[in-house]
């Protein structure tokens, strides 16, 4: 019996806070938009702040590698290093991770250095290289970029051909020829053999920098021009990660793969650092001046809705009603609006966030299921608090007073 009579105190509840607001349908549109909007920054600049770092460092990933990994000593870096440093790492985190081979070659008799490398990870390493002609690729390994300063000296133009000449030292003889014997320094040399090929110009490499001085092939290619297995000089790498989390990268690779040595560029992670800060600085304080101003709005209506109810209150405390029946009633309608808003928020403000990162970073973001209940928490407090001091209100209505002459 006792659970019954509480069932239908609760359906009487909600029925008198629907029907309340639904009588002042104009009043309830203003107070649910004002909540909306709020919810819709709040949630959007929130999706934002979150999604920030990791589309700002793709952003900057743009402007060359942040971190280099060398060869500790003489030693060069295998194919299997490589894939333990890619399984360290994490493929998420890598944007881009080109190995480089520098061998000296000799064209029309004169010296240059041929660099092999992955190029189509060298493209994602270095978008900002001004190409003339396309990028090389591996299905097409005799197609090469020239630096500007070669092709203007050689007179190459795209689609040109011309002779590399070098020397071809085998597996064997890859060694230093520091302290080795005569012996077994004449059977290195003997093991050296000439290599000619033909190449063809794809490209043309304009950075302003030393680039413009190399000859760029696939390291394939160039492994097999010289006659040995894959030996890299330096591993270029464009890492998603902060100032802090570099270092703590580069502390593990040392720790976990003692043959290489990271090198963190701090220059540009610094950078990177220093906007992220000023966005994320900004995105708190918008979101902090649209929180007041929610505040502000909802205080005003139910100011507003209380003003007008104040013949309805006073009839109602006539009848028998307390202060704290009326004072549930009216915080009731409060949290309604909160949901209500609060829920409508938040699609509206993924749209907004998806907008923003579209036309201004170019990517999708992923929505955040977890905003869901947050915001809608966050809202339906808000409501609540922005309503207590309007609600309060109501213990100085008196009955005698406002129904005086009714």
């Amino acid at each position: 019996m006792e659970n019954k009579r509480k069932g239908s105190r609760k359906k009487m509840y909600l029925k008198m806070v629907t029907g309340s607001l639904i009588r002042r349908a104009s009043r309830l549109i203003i107070a649910v938009l004002a909540i909306a909007i709020g919810a819709t920054i709040l949630s959007g600049l929130v999706t934002i702040y979150y999604d920030i770092p990791e589309q700002l460092g793709r952003e900057f990933r743009s402007y060359g590698a942040n971190l280099i990994i060398l060869p500790r000593g003489d030693s060069k870096i295998t194919r299997e290093t490589l894939n333990a440093l890619k399984n360290l790492i994490g493929e998420n985190k890598i944007v881009g991770m080109a190995p480089y081979r520098y061998h000296t070659v000799k064209i029309n008799e004169q010296p240059y250095i041929i660099a092999g490398t992955d190029l189509l990870q060298a493209q994602k390493n270095s978008p900002f290289w001004y190409i003339e002609g396309e990028w090389g690729n591996s299905q097409a390994p005799d197609e090469v970029m020239t630096g500007h300063a070669i092709a203007e000296t050689l007179n190459l133009k795209l689609g040109d051909s011309f002779m590399i000449q070098g020397v071809k030292y085998g597996e064997q003889a890859q060694a230093s020829g520091q302290n080795l014997s005569a012996i077994e320094n004449q059977k290195r040399d003997s093991a050296r053999q000439n290599f000619h090929k033909n190449l063809k110009v794809k490209g043309i490499v304009s950075t302003g920098g030393a680039e413009e001085g190399f000859i760029f092939a696939d390291i394939d290619l160039l492994d097999e021009l010289v006659g040995d297995s894959f030996r890299a000089d330096v591993i270029e790498c464009s890492i998603i990660a902060d100032a802090v989390e570099l270092e703590n990268l580069s502390a593990r690779i040392e720790k976990e793969i003692p043959e290489l040595q990271p090198r963190a560029v701090r220059r540009l992670t610094q950078s990177q650092d220093i906007v992220l800060g000023k966005l994320q600085a900004l995105v708190l304080l918008v979101t902090v001046v649209v929180l007041i101003i929610t505040v502000i709005s909802v205080y005003t209506t139910m100011m507003a809705m209380i003003a007008e109810r104040r013949k309805e209150i006073a009839l109602k405390k006539a009848l028998g009603a307390e202060n704290k029946l009326v004072m549930g009633e009216l915080l009731g309608e409060g949290v309604l609006l909160g949901l209500v808003g609060g829920a409508l928020g938040v699609f509206l403000g993924f749209e907004f966030a998806l907008q923003v990162s579209l036309n201004v970073f170019g990517r999708a973001i992923n929505f955040q299921p977890l905003l869901i209940p947050v915001t809608i928490a966050i809202f339906i407090f808000i409501t609540v608090a922005a309503s207590i001091i309007p609600v309060r209100k109501v213990m100085d209505i008196h009955p005698a007073i406002v129904l005086k002459g009714e």
